[in-house]
């Protein structure tokens, strides 16, 4: 780790295997952006962990934020800034939590600028996002109910965390009742998008999806936000979703989203693809 000197401003810095990862204050918000290659990834707010700057991050913990009462059992594919289970642990204490990210460096950094809440039952483990499934303590199976996939790789989800394979990997942790999320960016025509949730829809079949309404209409690059878990998820959730933004906010399900799939095809192993690139303004508040 080091720090880079930019405007006579030095930041925190990691080296990582895809590119430099750094800690900026934010410009537009109160607290602190994880950013990497110029991508910001993450918005993180020590003083309030339930200010969720990013709007599809603020669309998952919406979505949190309708799970029953209490601590839950969470699982995170991806940690960035760690923002959601610093939410969960803030919201949920008590809450039990696992994170897996592939990049100890960005782990190392994070911890030291913007460390985790004290107390809070957060456990980190170094490696691919598949392999930490695989690994999980296999008293997790079955009872966890909140997995979280949110993995990039420079600005990219790798291919084999796109697969039927995979996400029947991340369903095995989940309840009966669990919520698999998922964040999915893409672009015009949402071809990736659309392949994404014919895939999660193939292993779990109850999928809502909620985006921004330009993003859903596939008319920009932005990002869509997958809830799905293997039982019907309650339709009163519904509303208060809505109500909850960030705005303008739309949320398919059921006959909606099988026409949002349209004729795309589950991605399988040894037949996917990595997402898109995302440009810059992806990251909006």
């Amino acid at each position: 780790m080091g720090r880079q000197r930019a405007k006579d401003v030095e930041y925190p810095q990691a080296r990582l295997s895809h590119g430099i990862a750094e800690i900026r204050p934010s410009e537009y918000e109160s607290g602190f952006e994880v950013i990497v290659d110029g991508t910001p990834q993450s918005h993180v707010d020590l003083a309030d962990p339930t200010h969720l700057a990013f709007e599809y991050v603020a669309r998952m913990g919406a979505v949190i934020d309708q799970l029953p009462d209490g601590p839950i059992t969470a699982v995170h594919l991806g940690a960035g800034g760690m923002t959601i289970p610093r939410f969960i642990a803030s919201t949920r204490p008590g809450s039990r939590q696992q994170v897996v990210e592939l990049e100890q460096p960005l782990v190392d950094l994070v911890r030291e600028h913007l460390p985790l809440p004290a107390g809070a039952s957060i456990r980190v483990r170094n490696g691919d996002a598949r392999v930490g499934l695989k690994r999980m303590p296999p008293a997790l199976r079955g009872s966890v109910d909140l997995v979280v996939s949110d993995v990039y790789s420079g600005a990219q989800t790798p291919a084999h965390l796109t697969t039927a394979e995979f996400y029947r990997e991340a369903a095995e942790l989940l309840t009966a009742t669990g919520i698999l999320l998922v964040n999915v960016a893409d672009g015009a025509g949402l071809a990736f998008a659309r392949r994404q949730a014919a895939t999660v829809k193939s292993v779990l079949p109850h999928l809502a999806i909620l985006a921004e309404v330009q993003v859903l209409k596939g008319r920009r690059f932005g990002n869509l936000v997958f809830a799905a878990s293997g039982s019907r998820m309650p339709t009163e959730w519904l509303p208060r979703l809505m109500a909850a933004g960030p705005h303008p906010a739309k949320i398919a399900e059921g006959a909606e989203v099988d026409r949002f799939i349209g004729g795309a095809l589950p991605a399988v192993d040894g037949a996917a693809t990595a997402s898109p690139k995302p440009s810059l303004s992806l990251f909006e508040r």
